[in-house]
């Protein structure tokens, strides 16, 4: 069974973002930063922007369900742009963590914290652009080392990684609707 939509989701004009010859006043790891962050932002709306406040909290085939995902992405993005900053994370910020794995959140609410989150980021990761890549940095409890540039590049591919995810349990959602909408029991 192949859903006609799912053709017209993957199917874009538009090249990626990295690909518009965009920001190129900003320099190079900042602006490959931003244009992950930018593609992530267009894929999660494209894959999981349509779906019920009931589906979001889905777990389908035991996978975590994709509230989980538009939850934890805007808020990993904010702590390691804490720890790029070379600043401890906040209360708030830690019982964040805590509760990601929580149920709740509507679509509305979600996609407003990550749009406010990717905007946020934006201006957060500009304010890197004349520093020191190599700068060494710490993250957690345990003060893992890393550095500006690695906290930096980690936030592209962390996020990308669960938009990845993200997608996946769109499509395995929409799966589930199609074959429940299809289903004898159904009609």
């Amino acid at each position: 069974m192949t859903n006609n939509n799912e053709f017209a989701k993957a199917s874009t004009s538009r090249p990626e973002p990295w690909l518009r010859g965009t920001k190129q006043e900003v320099l190079a790891v900042p602006r490959a930063v931003l244009h992950a962050l930018e593609l992530a932002q267009e894929d999660l709306q494209r894959w999981c922007r349509d779906f019920t406040d009931v589906e979001l909290q889905t777990l389908p085939l035991g996978l975590p369900p994709l509230a989980f995902h538009l939850r934890h992405i805007p808020r990993s993005i904010d702590r390691l742009l804490t720890y790029a900053e070379s600043r401890v994370l906040s209360s708030q910020q830690l019982a964040d963590l805590k509760s990601e794995s929580d149920t709740g959140g509507t679509t509305s609410e979600l996609f407003a914290r990550l749009t406010a989150t990717f905007a946020t980021a934006e201006r957060r990761i500009l304010a890197f652009a004349s520093a020191d890549y190599e700068s060494a940095r710490t993250v957690g409890k345990k003060a893992l080392p890393t550095t500006v540039g690695g906290l930096l590049v980690h936030i592209a591919d962390h996020t990308q990684r669960h938009v990845g995810q993200a997608i996946t349990t769109a499509k395995l959602l929409t799966a589930m609707r199609e074959r429940q909408e299809h289903s004898p029991d159904s009609r």
